[in-house]
């Protein structure tokens, strides 16, 4: 018989992290752990407000799922009986974690993935232009600089940043926070500092304006972006989708979501919220075509879970099977 628990765990943030909608000092996860026998199967997922979604409300709903754990629960049922999200991600990779561990086969192998090294973005904070310099130019050796932007200043911000990394590709995340008035001017303005991407700039229930608008710079769906529903009405507003297994709830509608989005020509960033190497594991899996990789989250903690991934930099190393999978 499989048993389910669930915990909330607190990991403090090496530095305040900004965004459009906000700041955080710690990230605050939800862990799921499915124990067979001497197997044991675990999930990380990270609640997001945005969509509604609260620590206690998710930690709820996966221990709400015990009975049907016990009563054998599979992957597929589960993928019937929650709905994208951060409760489903959890528990979806842990029974991808426990499965692994059954078999004695990683989830790699059982997906038809050969894991090899990815380089992933560096976020950089919102914050005024003077600091977001300082960590720009701290920074400023890695490939690929992810900034947060979202308001007025936004011209100043992406200068200062540019002076300071002014070798680093740049892409942006609005996290919703410019509007239809300022979106044409604010991206003419990244497209000066050699921006290469810009996600999210307008708020997802304006997404329909930027049919009528041709960018500069390749658009890339975040918020606007869940799982394989989501995909279609994005067609012809954005060049590419950012897919997050907080989003799809989990490694299976990831793997799911990133092949239909290839096949309908779109882009393809891997993200994450901010949390442990236990939450960036089963999506560096989906990353592995070489997409465009945006799993920094162990990069911005005061002290990741150990063991974790290896990050060289920016390089993050295949990982081992005592992390997850």
């Amino acid at each position: 018989m499989t048993h389910l628990t669930c915990s909330i765990e607190t990991w403090p943030l090496a530095a305040a992290f900004n965004i459009s909608r906000g700041a955080k000092t710690e990230a605050r996860v939800v862990v799921a752990t499915l124990k067979d026998g001497d197997a044991i199967g675990r999930g990380e997922c990270v609640p997001y407000a945005r969509y509604g979604e609260t620590l206690e409300g998710v930690a709820e709903t996966i221990n709400s799922l015990e009975p049907a754990v016990k009563a054998d629960l599979s992957r597929d049922d589960l993928q019937l009986m929650l709905p994208p999200g951060a409760a489903r991600n959890a528990l979806d990779c842990a029974f991808w974690d426990l499965e692994a561990k059954r078999s004695g086969k990683r989830v790699a192998d059982l997906i038809g993935v050969t894991p090899a090294p990815l380089t992933t973005a560096y976020s950089l904070s919102l914050d005024s232009p003077d600091k977001m310099a300082v960590a720009a130019k701290a920074a400023a050796a890695r490939p690929l600089l992810k900034i947060k932007l979202g308001g007025d200043g936004d011209e100043d911000r992406i200068a200062a940043v540019r002076r300071a990394a002014p070798d680093a590709r740049l892409i942006i995340d609005a996290n919703e926070g410019w509007t239809p008035d300022t979106l044409k001017t604010n991206v003419e303005t990244m497209a000066q500092y050699g921006v290469s991407l810009i996600e999210q700039p307008l708020p997802a229930d304006h997404d329909e304006i930027l049919r009528s608008y041709d960018s500069p710079i390749p658009l890339c769906a975040d918020e606007s972006c869940h799982g394989i529903a989501s995909l279609a009405p994005l067609v012809g507003l954005y060049d590419a989708v950012n897919i997050k297994l907080d989003k799809t709830g989990g490694l299976t509608e990831a793997i799911a979501t990133a092949r239909a989005a290839r096949d309908i020509g779109f882009d393809i960033m891997v993200g994450c919220m901010v949390g442990t190497s236990l939450g960036m594991a089963p999506a560096m899996l989906v990353a592995q075509p070489k997409d465009l990789v945006d799993l920094d989250g162990p990069l911005l903690l005061k002290e990741d879970r150990q063991p974790g991934i290896t990050f060289q930099d920016s390089e993050m190393l295949p990982f081992s099977a005592a992390v997850w999978g």
